[in-house]
Parts: C-alpha cells; sequence; structure tokens
C-alpha cells in the first residue's frame, strides 16, 4: 500500500495563510505527477493544482493567484503554499500521485486527506 502522507493543515482566520504538505515514497515520488483535490462538506472533490514531473503547473481558476504547488526532490515532498485564505477554502484536502497531468485514472495514489478551515 502506497502511503501519501499529508500534513499542515488546520485552523486559520481569513487573509491568512497556511503551507500543506505530502511526502510520497521516492519511487513514486519521482515517476509521479503530484498535486491536491479538495472537497467540502456537501460538494464533488475538485481539483486545485497539479505539478508536472517537469515541475509545470496547472491550477483551478479558483486559485486566482493565491495558492503555488511546488515539489522537493531532495525531500520527496509536494507543497501547497496557500495565501489569502478565504472560508470557501474550507475543505479536506487530498494528494495525488498519478500518471496522467490532466486526468484521473483506476491507479492513482491518494492521501488520507487533512482538513483545512478557514474562519474567525
Amino acid at each position: 500500500q502506497v502511503q501519501l502522507v499529508e500534513s499542515g493543515g488546520g485552523l486559520v482566520q481569513p487573509g491568512g495563510s497556511l503551507r500543506l504538505s505530502c511526502a510520497a515514497p521516492s519511487n513514486i515520488f519521482n515517476t509521479k505527477h503530484m498535486g491536491w483535490y479538495r472537497q467540502a462538506p456537501g460538494k464533488q472533490r475538485e481539483l486545485v493544482a497539479m505539478v508536472h514531473i517537469s515541475e509545470a503547473t496547472n491550477y483551478a481558476p479558483f486559485v486566482s493567484g493565491r495558492f503555488a504547488i511546488s515539489r522537493d526532490w531532495a525531500k520527496n515532498t509536494m507543497y501547497l503554499q496557500m495565501n489569502s485564505l478565504k472560508p470557501e477554502d474550507t475543505a479536506v484536502y487530498y494528494c495525488t500521485a498519478r500518471e496522467r497531468f490532466y486526468d484521473t485514472s483506476p491507479g492513482d495514489y491518494w492521501g488520507q486527506g487533512i482538513q483545512v478551515t478557514v474562519s474567525s
């Protein structure tokens, strides 16, 4: 069972920042595109951002320049720096590692999810 381990979530006030981390085994980190999805209560899981093996990136429109995704090859860890957080960013955030950059497939790897709550 491949483990993607997320960390860095929590409670933050509107306008604040958080950095999410996702650690992966090296054989996965070095060969897969990686990214973040999120799921708010009563809503479907949605893409937040992806980072290609080449380090090209893709963001959901709602990010609007507020988030930055990156990967640290020395630490086998991916990050999502989230700034200017809004209450509507409240969700469980999931790390993913996969073959396809733009599409999901049954063989994708997923983390267990981490809660991000934006509230005053």
